[in-house]
């Protein structure tokens, strides 16, 4: 019996090797399909991936609040007796929003303040721009950061506002390469800050920091929330100098009708995180964070409240329905193929119709002529499968390299291409062999 399927193999094998070229046109749907199917799993693996990694960056079960400076600003309707318009006024986002969020509503894990500023770096005469920013402790643990050395603020550092700083990676590269920072001065902008930390690497795509507008953390200087505000700025404070220059600009504003102000940040923090401790409490705390907001905003909304994970999670989304849409049309070009093998292979039986009439003459079963075209149509099918697979591993490649896009080839993927090359050979060929079986063997040695 199985010499009888291995000759039966053989005769197809054989019969592929006469005709190479019409068995490879014959192969190009399953080649693309496979090919296509490859490299669309390993681009929706590598956006998997990066969503993952996009939400250790942003954090779990987040909710952010950020200050929004140049607001509408809705005034007061005219009244009767001729009084001028009023503009609303609104203290801003500050500590005091944060310590309210902490104390008042249920199942928040954590708050983290936080104040960015603009500034810059001095040592040994290197100078360059960085962003300083105040945070306390819980920064670090919603937005995954590690100690790669030294040690976190203290409650005397932070009650204090003592100064002190972590670094990230990158300031210690740039100006510490030679030597240990812990313990050492960095300037600061006009301050001189001890480090006590260094910060673990974190390695951040371009296509990262330009969709959730993250910065580059390892250029970062974090120093207690209260150094920034008694050393830096606090723009809370009303100042003399502010005063005066609100005086100034509103006599230049009446010299000139036509003159615009560029708001001022009035905001005492740059951002706000509250982390929900279920995903569930997200949007019901948001909703109630924002009336929370709006009273002691007295009815102004400067802010801006957004769930980063549910941004991430449509992402998501609507990257597993493109996925999707390319996957069927990977599918399609697999039918495409399968139907080609199956016309090929109908024209083939038309062309050796006196070749299967002498089998049967010569004592060959209906089964040995079917087994010898699903031989065929299958080998073709599965020649196709692998050479899909190897360009498909090789567009997976080339996409990474070329268009900077994350691809992850999995060996699922691989092993569902081959399994469905070899079974679209096998369904397509049924046909194909089944009519060739049922020729008559008097008829066709005689077919011209």
């Amino acid at each position: 019996m199985l010499e009888r399927y291995w000759l039966n193999f053989d005769i197809a094998f054989r019969a592929i090797q006469v005709n190479k070229l019409r068995s490879l046109l014959t192969a190009l749907g399953i080649i693309f399909g496979v090919a296509a199917v490859i490299a669309m799993l390993a681009i929706g693996n590598g956006a998997q991936q990066e969503i993952l990694e996009q939400i250790k960056l942003v954090g779990v079960n987040n909710i952010v609040i950020t200050p929004v400076v140049e607001q509408k600003e809705e005034k007061v309707e005219e009244g009767t007796q001729g009084k001028p318009e009023k503009k609303q006024f609104s203290p801003g986002l500050t500590l005091a929003d944060a310590q309210s969020i902490r104390s008042v509503i249920p199942h928040v894990a954590r708050v983290s303040p936080e104040i960015l500023l603009e500034t810059y770096i001095i040592k040994n005469g290197l100078r360059r721009s960085a962003k300083l920013v105040g945070v306390e402790p819980n920064y670090f643990t919603l937005a995954n950061f590690e100690l790669r050395d030294g040690r976190t603020f203290n409650e005397r550092q932070l009650a204090l506002g003592e100064p002190v700083c972590i670094i990230g990676k990158g300031v210690q590269t740039k100006f510490f390469s030679k030597e240990n920072p812990l313990g050492k001065y960095i300037k600061c902008g006009p301050h001189w800050l001890k480090i006590i930390g260094i910060l673990e690497e974190r390695a951040i795509s371009a296509g990262s920091l330009a969709k959730l507008g993250i910065r580059d953390y390892n250029m970062d200087v974090y120093a207690p929330l209260r150094t920034v505000l008694i050393r830096y700025a606090n723009r809370s404070i009303v100042t003399q100098a502010m005063i005066n220059q609100a005086a100034q600009q509103q006599q230049n504003n009446n010299g000139n009708d036509n003159a615009e102000s560029k708001p001022k940040n009035y905001h005492q923090l740059d951002r706000l995180v509250v982390q929900m401790s279920e995903t569930e409490y997200l949007t019901p705390t948001s909703e109630v964070i924002s009336r929370m907001l709006q009273r002691r905003h007295y009815g102004l909304v400067d802010y801006e409240i957004s769930i980063p994970e549910l941004l991430l999670k449509q992402q998501q989304r609507t990257k597993d329905i493109f996925n999707i849409v390319l996957g069927a049309i990977a599918g399609i070009s697999l039918l495409v193929g399968g139907i080609g093998i199956m016309n090929i292979m109908l024209a083939s039986v038309l062309e050796r119709i006196k070749e299967i009439g002498l089998r049967l003459s010569i004592g060959a079963k209906k089964t040995d002529i079917v087994s010898q075209f699903l031989f065929e149509s299958t080998l073709i099918s599965l020649s196709g499968g692998i050479i899909g697979i190897v360009l498909g591993v090789g567009l997976a490649v080339l996409i990474a390299r070329v268009a900077d896009i994350p691809t992850i080839i999995s060996p699922f993927s691989i092993i569902v291409s081959f399994g469905v090359s070899s079974l679209v050979g096998l369904v397509f060929g049924i046909a194909p062999a089944r009519r060739a079986a049922s020729q008559d063997p008097i008829t066709s040695l005689r077919y011209e």
